[in-house]
Order: structure tokens, then sequence, then C-alpha cells
């Protein structure tokens, strides 16, 4: 013999599973990691006590100002993120939830990220250096430069130490500095072409860049779009593609003569 459920009755049942479902979802980890803003290093100066550029075999500027490389802080690959995680970071803003691949590109566990991140750091000061001396013609003048930066992996302080290498050695080009005396920052990877790439992250790039003085944030071309989408009042946007452009970009914004880029 069947029998038939009252109208409440069947949602009574249906919403027992309903809710047994979203009591898991609420519990389960998901393969996101949280990010904020994170700390901002000046090039040009030093960072924890070390010297961030050091280079012999040529004369060094004194310079004013500053070039501050970014970053963003994550979630460690082995934190639990859930999704009452989730919701509170959609609605932070000086928080994102990024795919946890694309923070953690290189394994599951923290050593060897780690790793990972320091070999893509040693790769990204090399190609930075090569750029710097490329676009200075001086690539073969027996110029040998260091870059330390302590506790900071990844490719993304590229075209801040090209910057930081071509003020110290040549500045403006007549005897002034890149960035004018003021606080620059910005995010970008650079290969020896001297050709800016994307990063990621750049919306909370650009808070830790405020946070810490900067007027002017150098975006890599492509992350325009995504720079403006929480952009700090009074940060001043200069999109790049290129060394030789975030150059050209910096001395006429300086100078106040020719064309300062915009978003």
């Amino acid at each position: 013999m069947l029998s038939r459920l009252t109208r409440p009755q069947a949602l009574a049942v249906l919403a027992a599973p309903v809710a047994a479902l979203l009591a898991t979802a609420a519990l389960a980890p998901l393969p996101f990691s949280v990010a904020q803003p994170g700390m901002t290093a000046d090039v040009l100066g030093e960072n924890k006590g070390t010297q961030v550029i050091t280079i012999s075999g040529a004369p060094v500027r004194e310079t004013s100002g500053q070039l501050r490389m970014t970053t963003i802080e994550a979630t460690s690959p082995d934190t639990r993120v859930g999704l009452p995680d989730v919701i509170d970071s959609w609605f932070s803003t000086d928080q994102a939830v990024m795919p946890r691949e694309a923070v953690y590109p290189s394994g599951d566990n923290v050593k060897e990220i780690e790793q990972y991140n320091r070999k893509q750091m040693k790769a990204s000061q090399d190609e930075a250096t090569r750029a710097a001396l490329n676009y200075l013609n001086r690539d073969d003048d027996g110029i040998d430069v260091t870059l330390r930066l302590a506790d900071v992996g990844g490719p993304s302080a590229g075209l801040l130490f090209s910057l930081g290498i071509v003020d110290k050695l040549d500045g403006d080009g007549s005897g002034g500095d890149l960035t004018g005396g003021r606080v620059v920052a910005g995010t970008g990877t650079i290969d020896e072409k001297g050709t800016v790439g994307a990063v990621g992250g750049v919306p909370l790039k650009t808070q830790a860049a405020k946070r810490d003085g900067a007027t002017v944030f150098l975006v890599p071309g492509a992350e325009c779009a995504d720079a403006q989408a929480e952009l700090p009042e009074g940060l001043r946007l200069i999109p790049v593609t290129t060394l030789r452009g975030a150059v050209e970009a910096l001395v006429n914004l300086e100078k106040g003569t020719g064309r300062v880029p915009s978003c």
C-alpha cells in the first residue's frame, strides 16, 4: 500500500539531505588559498639590514626616493580553507580568494614550495640583471650585481630589480633619479630582453604599496583592469610592458614632459 506525504512533510524530508550537504560543504577543505597584502621592500635600500642591490665594477650613484617591490601573503598549502573562510574573504576588501594552484603551482608540501620559490627568485634576479645591463648597453663591462631579498620567493620582483639597477648605474640618464624623489612601487616579471610579464594578486599589492607610502604603482599592462578593481585613493597606476617603457614613463613623470601612460 502506498501513502502520500503532505507538502510540509515532503519539504522536511528534502531539507534534511540538503542541510547535511551544506554542513559537509561548510566543513570540507576547499582548493583555495586566502591572500592579503604582504610586505614591500625598497630595492634601492636595505631589507632586514642587508643592502638589496650591491654593484661592483662600476661607479654607483647616490639615489633618492624609493622603488618598492610588493608581495602578497597567502595561507600556506597545508592550511585548511573552508567555505566560511571563502565567504568572509569575498566581503573583505583586503583579502582575496585565489585557486591554490595559482598561488602554489609547484607542489603540495611547504618544503617543495619553498625550494621552487627560491629557484624562481634566483632566475628572476639573473634575468633582471641581464635586462638592466642590456638596456644600458653595459652587459660586457664586467659589472657584477648581487641581489639579496630575505624571505621572498617567486619572480614578481623582476621589474623592480631591473629599475633599481638602472637607477643606481644611470638614474634618469641626465643626473636625476628615476623616482623623482617619490615612493614608486610596482610588480612584474621580466626577461633578459626587458619584457614585463603579469604576476597576479595586483589589487592586494596596490594596497600594500599605498600602506607603505607609494604614490605611483607600475603594473604590467595586461593587469590594468585588475589593478583598478580595488585601487587605493591617491595611488597613480602606470601600465608598462617593457623595461624601456617603464624607464621612459618614470623619466617623463619626473620631468613633467612626454607621455605617461595610464590604465
